[in-house]
């Protein structure tokens, strides 16, 4: 009842093409070989098409710097997740790559100890609701009780007043 469409052909660049029963495995490659070698046009914030790339106006490659100097939190970090053994094994410059990598893997281990104490402290309030409920201890009935209390002093503050 269904026939086959046609099936997906990947170009460089991450395009992906439909390709139609009966085309030539050709006729994908022919829609794009209008563009020029570097691919779609860059555009600016501005709007305008660019086409300096990573290169500026005066064709000198812009890069950030290749090392990135530790702050004693850094330093922590990078003991925390394995990356070093000791402090004194830490160069005063690393990889920025190096940095990322690890602070992102102290973010998934902060997370799982926040996943942990989250678990620990629902057990730890189930029990004392447990227990509570054993006593016949309630919300309403600390409600009831601290009315009454306020009732009482609110009596006994008219009747000063009334002396």
């Amino acid at each position: 009842m269904l026939a086959a469409v046609g099936s997906l052909r990947c170009l460089r660049l991450g395009f992906s093409v439909r390709c139609f029963p009966g085309e030539p495995p050709n006729a994908a490659r022919r829609l794009f070989a209008a563009l020029p070698p570097g691919g779609l046009p860059r555009y600016s914030s501005s709007g305008a098409p660019s086409d300096s790339g990573p290169e500026g106006p005066a064709g000198k490659v812009r890069r950030a710097p290749a090392e990135h100097r530790l702050s004693q939190f850094d330093k922590k970090i990078l003991l925390w997740t394995g990356r070093f053994k000791s402090m004194e094994e830490i160069p005063l410059r690393v990889p920025p790559e190096m940095i990322d990598a690890a602070r992102n893997k102290a973010r998934v281990k902060a997370c799982y100890i926040m996943i942990g104490l989250t678990i620990i402290a629902c057990f730890a309030v189930i029990a004392s609701a447990k227990r509570a409920a054993e006593r016949h201890e309630s919300l309403t009935s600390w409600n009831l009780a601290k009315k009454a209390k306020w009732h009482e002093e609110a009596a006994l503050a008219a009747q000063a007043k009334a002396k």
